[in-house]
């Protein structure tokens, strides 16, 4: 399918126009004259010439000013910089494609959000296809039935030929849209920028008043967290969910694979992404989508999920390897919780000298670039390194933990990864139990994948090798001898 999806412009030819109010990431830091580090994914960049002070400028939100066009298209594609698009909703614009199978209360309950709205409704395959025509004729929208059921990506691709606008607004039948005009108009406007292929907004567990509801407002699994940004495979924000996603028509290709039934929202964005268009989360719109019904469709919900790793591990390899880290990161947090602190400490301390010494002869003060990098990086892997661990292979850390000898180190790391997700929200002691048994059913949902694909390839760590070698780790000189 990767040829499919239709490549998007080339950035060169599509600098941020003057006049364009910018923001440089939260996240991105300035560590020396001419050194910005941050974006996604992570990077050090050299600023060349006088270019700092326009980044500087665009700190807190600026405009983009004569000539710097080209470099503020730089800093947008690399996650450094967001273009902040303001305008009116056109909804003549916007085709709205809901997909539905029998769930016709939910059906009722979104077309009433979207009233005056374009809408085109899926029926995928309903029993009670006739429940669904009448709810459908209440509203006067567009039904398209399909005679068998073909999946989410199908019943979207059915609507995207059905359809005809500019802008391909997905939703879900259970996701609900509170001033859907305003949700549109937020969204809508980022297509300001040319290479903007879809866009999505948070996706927020909805109310209720039971134990699962409450878990779910905190932790739904289509929730990307309170900030903004690139989606990047990979990056901070490496996927967004289809529950509510708006297209470029221009971008869409031939749309979702209808070979996946779970996980066709990863492979759309990571395949939008490789031809070159951009997608972006924006955390400030926010749509809620309702928790499943049961205690058994919500546990199925996270063992679908976790399941479907081994046939997008099967496309894109390494993109969905369950812990990712470089090789000397990975042997200081092993050498820490193996109580030898000393061995971690002169990794840290050779590698910060390593990259001292390279960036010595064009920076000011490359202690402080090599500590901020090196120090407070490999510190701050630590926390999402425990967390990649527990989330994929928390049944065995837990049967670790029964060895006298691996109990310490297995119960520091299942503690840590599972307390890792309270890092940006209140604590609840409720969540415990519920927090536990999500990171079960997803961890049981890629080993049952793995079974199926007879492919071991999303329980593969992806361990990437360093620059630092072994040599000088150990302080040998280039003809030295171990």
């Amino acid at each position: 399918m990767t040829d499919l999806i239709h490549v998007a412009p080339e950035p060169v030819d599509a600098p941020i126009l003057m006049g364009t109010t910018v923001i440089l990431d939260s996240e991105a830091k300035f560590l020396d004259r001419d050194l910005l580090a941050g974006g996604a994914p992570w990077r050090l960049l050299h600023l060349p010439g006088g270019s700092r002070s326009v980044a500087e400028r665009w700190v807190g939100g600026g405009v983009v000013g004569a000539g710097e066009g080209r470099f503020a298209r730089t800093l947008v594609q690399q996650g450094l910089l967001h273009p902040l698009y303001h305008g009116d909703v056109n909804i003549d614009d916007v085709d709205v494609i809901i997909p539905v199978r029998d769930d016709v209360a939910s059906l009722h309950s979104l077309l009433t959000q979207l009233v005056g709205f374009h809408i085109t409704v899926i029926d995928d395959g309903s029993t009670h296809s006739g429940l669904v025509s009448e709810c459908v004729d209440q509203f006067g929208v567009e039904l398209i039935r399909l005679e068998k059921n073909r999946g989410p990506a199908g019943a979207r691709n059915a609507g995207f030929l059905a359809t005809s606008r500019d802008l391909l607004w997905f939703i879900d039948v259970d996701v609900v849209v509170d001033n859907a005009a305003d949700v549109l108009r937020r969204l809508s406007a980022q297509f300001a920028d040319p290479l903007l292929g879809a866009i999505a907004p948070r996706v927020c567990g909805g109310a209720g008043s039971t134990m699962r509801d409450d878990f779910e407002r905190r932790f739904s699994p289509l929730d990307m967290g309170p900030r903004s940004g690139l989606v990047i495979p990979g990056g901070p924000i490496g996927y967004v969910p289809s529950a509510c996603l708006l297209v470029r028509r221009n971008a869409f290709g031939d749309g979702f694979d209808e070979m996946l039934r779970v996980g066709e929202d990863v492979d759309f964005v990571w395949r939008l992404s490789d031809q070159g268009w951009l997608v972006r989360y924006l955390c400030d719109v926010v749509v809620v989508h309702r928790a499943r019904r049961t205690w058994r469709d919500w546990w199925n919900q996270r063992v679908r999920y976790g399941a479907s790793s081994s046939e997008l591990a099967e496309r894109y390899g390494t993109r969905m390897a369950p812990v990712r880290t470089d090789t000397w990161t990975l042997l200081a947090w092993l050498s820490v919780l193996a109580s030898k602190p000393a061995i971690g400490a002169r990794i840290v301390r050779v590698a910060r000298r390593s990259l001292r010494q390279r960036l010595a002869s064009n920076t000011d003060d490359p202690d402080h670039v090599s500590s901020e990098v090196v120090t407070k990086g490999m510190l701050r892997a630590g926390g999402p390194l425990a967390r990649s661990v527990v989330r994929t292979f928390g049944p065995l850390v837990l049967v670790a933990a029964l060895h006298p000898r691996l109990r310490r180190t297995a119960l520091i790391v299942f503690a840590v990864g599972t307390a890792w997700r309270w890092r940006r929200t209140e604590f609840h002691a409720s969540d415990v139990p519920l927090a536990m048994a999500d990171d079960l059913a997803y961890s049981v949902g890629v080993g049952r994948g793995a079974w199926r694909s007879k492919s071991l390839q999303a329980l593969t760590p992806h361990i990437v090798k360093s620059s630092l070698s072994v040599r000088e780790l150990l302080g040998l000189k280039s003809g030295d001898r171990t």
